[in-house]
């Protein structure tokens, strides 16, 4: 039988940011579009698919600050071919963050119905939600970060909302054709430049959000600065974003992936494990930090209604993820992506005992106690996570770690998994 490493608790210390008062942030940041808000206009609000830490409250002070200015708001769900590409779909996972119209009383309008709203300069169409574009105006609410399929002055974002959400499954598989040849960030402010020209956009509010996944900044953008805003808000994301303190391990346990966790379900921003592709090569060769050897994925999260996107970037699974798979949800959303290795299904074991003791095993280590093993919920949550005791040996001198929970043997339930 396999000898588990020994595994003890340890809490990162992330720099804490000012706390938000939501409703007053809102009011004071709704200055920069008031302009563009005429009394009576109907008002397409766009939200996403992204598990934002307060994006209900968020949402409902969107539409506090529009009914104020005497417009009458509406949802619409801005999330590409998420949720299965379905207007049920789409409408569930808004649920999952209890935006629903009975939550927030105001309807949500989820057809999937678009139209061309425009080409870009090399002749590509852009397409545009028709219920949003039957509206006075249009309010994107999105986070801003990183992106998982490429790097550069763009990220998940406002722009890449107005093109991929607004666009809807089509607009989202015309970005991803154009990406192919041109690149994603040239496709992403290409198509938006003409959606923030042909549409009745007024722009948006962007949110950041610290390591420690809170709220940290609300921003107003109007449509005058959408193309040039999010430069420097990325660039300030990019330092918030929680990163794993090590930099090499030889197997990452992950318990749950999910659409509400990262646009790639398993964020490359924090394994390394790029969707473009990655080498299983056990020899580190020189790449960056952190190199991690072997990932195996417990579970998916329950908000992301099946959709395993991502599964395909770990090594190894359990036959309960698979079994909860919808592999229509996942597989219209990878191909869309253009990414069908994404959605890969791994080796998968029945218990979580055996798939760490394979994982183990196939790491070519003499003894496998001493194997450098961390376990995270999940790519968002890097505050709390277990190691092992060979990392916790190269780790002490790090001032933002703490112990939290003696060193002890691997726990498993009566089922053979992770207690």
């Amino acid at each position: 039988m396999t000898a588990f490493p020994r595994i003890l608790g340890i809490r990162q210390y992330f720099p804490p940011t000012a706390s938000i008062d939501i409703r007053a942030a809102l009011a004071s940041e709704f200055a920069k579009l008031r302009p563009g808000l005429q009394p009576g206009a109907r008002i397409a609000v766009g939200v996403g698919s992204r598990g934002i830490t307060q994006i209900r409250a968020i949402v409902a002070g969107v539409i506090a600050e529009l009914q104020a200015a005497g417009t009458h708001p509406f949802i619409i769900p801005a999330m590409g071919s998420h949720g299965g590409a379905t207007p049920a779909g789409q409408r569930a996972v808004l649920a999952s963050y209890d935006i629903t119209e009975t939550s927030l009383g105001v309807p949500i309008e989820d057809s999937l119905e678009v139209r061309v709203v425009g080409r870009t300069d090399d002749g590509w169409p852009v397409y545009g939600s028709v219920a949003a574009l039957a509206a006075d105006g249009i309010l994107l609410v999105n986070r801003v970060k990183p992106h998982t399929d490429f790097l550069g002055t763009l990220g998940s974002g406002l722009l890449k909302m107005s093109v991929i959400g607004l666009g809807k499954h089509q607009g989202a598989a015309a970005m991803h054709r154009l990406a192919a040849r041109v690149g994603h960030e040239a496709a992403i402010r290409s198509m938006a430049a003409v959606v923030v020209r042909a549409t009745p956009l007024i722009g948006g509010v962007a949110i950041l959000e610290n390591a420690s996944h809170e709220t940290a900044r609300l921003i107003a953008i109007p449509r005058v600065e959408m193309a040039t805003a999010e430069t420097a808000l990325l660039e300030t994301a990019r330092e918030l974003l929680p990163r794993l303190p090590f930099d090499e391990i030889d197997l990452l346990i992950v318990d749950r992936i999910g659409k509400n966790i990262s646009g790639a379900g398993l964020d490359p921003n924090v394994t390394g494990r790029w969707v473009d592709g990655y080498s299983s090569d056990l020899r580190r060769s020189g790449r960056p930090a952190p190199f991690i050897r072997r990932i195996f994925v417990r579970d998916l999260t329950p908000e992301t209604h099946g959709n395993g996107i991502g599964i395909g970037l770990a090594d190894v699974t359990t036959a309960r993820l698979v079994r909860a798979l919808d592999l229509r949800a996942t597989s219209i959303n990878a191909l869309t992506a253009l990414t069908p290795h994404t959605a890969k299904i791994p080796i998968h074991f029945e218990t979580d005992r055996e798939a760490i003791s394979r994982s183990l095993e196939s790491l070519a280590i003499d003894d496998v106690s001493t194997a450098r093993v961390v376990r995270i919920a999940d790519t968002l949550s890097l505050g709390d996570m277990a190691i092992s005791e060979a990392l916790w040996a190269t780790a002490q001198s790090q001032p933002s770690l703490t112990v939290t929970r003696p060193p002890a043997p691997m726990a498993f339930d009566a089922e053979g998994n992770l207690a």
